[in-house]
């Protein structure tokens, strides 16, 4: 898209827009995000002091720093897998395709757990914003292509690897049949996104509240992060009475899947589920739902037809 002021879509305002109904008069549509992540060893890692310096000066292998978040393939996704096998929660995984290259392991777990896969990028350290221009087209398809062989069907949502895009991003991922993207963390309901030649994708709502990387980052202790997470779903259910809410639940193994944190995970899952009217999902049956039900022609603000 051109640069431009606003993003690809309209604005709209909350209280103003249609009323949303989820299958089974549920108030909540509950999807969870397992971020399956690869991290090469020859490249800076996110976050860390290496990420500052030019990286011909970078200390590289930054060895704790690598193994810190190796620990969510080797353990912490296992744990993850069993939590929500549990509760009856598929994943929509957010993976980097260098995982189906270096761990089909994870893959094929994913696979007999039923789990859908987004695109994440090739691999964390390295991001679309970050790279040269000419590249990114070439990037993004060959994800597409990793994913798609590995996994018997292509991606058909997106989450950048850091969220991050470029202007050219949105027509990129269009061109290869992408559905709907992640990284617009501005809304609790699904909306339209409007580009080039008439082209479309759904803004699929992923949280930066309800991630486990605020343990990290904002240095929250796993109690209060647990209790954002319990909070925010009650917010969203006494809303989705009146107009159904989307609700991510953002995950990392290699934070959520440490000993200490993962019987957290089981009580934010046990607190959802418990309620009626929740429509636990993926990310992929939320956008089939949603397109269908609501078509653009219909949930559009331009348009102004009710629901």
């Amino acid at each position: 898209m051109e640069p431009r002021p606003y993003g690809p879509f309209p604005f709209w305002p909350a209280p103003v827009r249609p009323r949303i109904e989820w299958p089974n008069n549920a108030r909540v549509a509950f999807w969870v995000i397992p971020n399956i992540e690869f991290f090469d060893l020859r490249e800076p890692m996110p976050g860390d002091n290496n990420e500052r310096v030019p990286k011909e000066k970078a200390k590289i292998p930054f060895v704790y720093s690598w193994a810190h978040r190796d620990y969510g393939n080797r353990v912490g996704v296992w744990r993850v897998m069993d939590v929500m096998r549990r509760y009856g929660v598929r994943g929509t995984v957010a993976l980097n395709s260098e995982i189906c290259i270096h761990h089909p392991e994870i893959i094929q777990a994913c696979r007999e757990l039923d789990w859908e896969f987004m695109g994440h990028g090739r691999t964390n350290a390295v991001r679309l914003n970050e790279m040269a221009p000419e590249q990114e087209p070439g990037a993004i398809a060959e994800v597409f292509s990793t994913i798609g062989d590995s996994t018997g069907s292509r991606p058909r949502g997106w989450l950048g690897s850091g969220l991050a895009e470029t202007w050219n991003t949105l027509d990129y991922l269009a061109d290869e049949g992408l559905q709907y993207i992640c990284d617009w963390v501005n809304d609790d309901q699904p909306y339209y996104m409007n580009l080039a030649n008439g082209r479309q994708l759904l803004s699929m709502p992923y949280s930066w509240e309800t991630n486990d990387v605020l343990i990290k980052s904002d240095k929250l202790s796993t109690d209060e992060f647990e209790q954002i997470c319990k909070r925010q779903f009650d917010v969203l259910y006494r809303e989705g009475e009146q107009s159904g809410k989307v609700m991510a639940l953002c995950l990392h193994p290699y934070v959520i899947g440490a000993p200490h944190r993962i019987d957290m995970l089981d009580r934010v899952l046990a607190h959802i589920t418990s309620h009626e009217g929740v429509w636990v999902t993926t990310g992929g049956e939320i956008y089939d739902y949603f397109t269908k039900r609501y078509p653009e022609e219909r949930f559009n603000p331009n348009v102004g037809v009710k629901s």
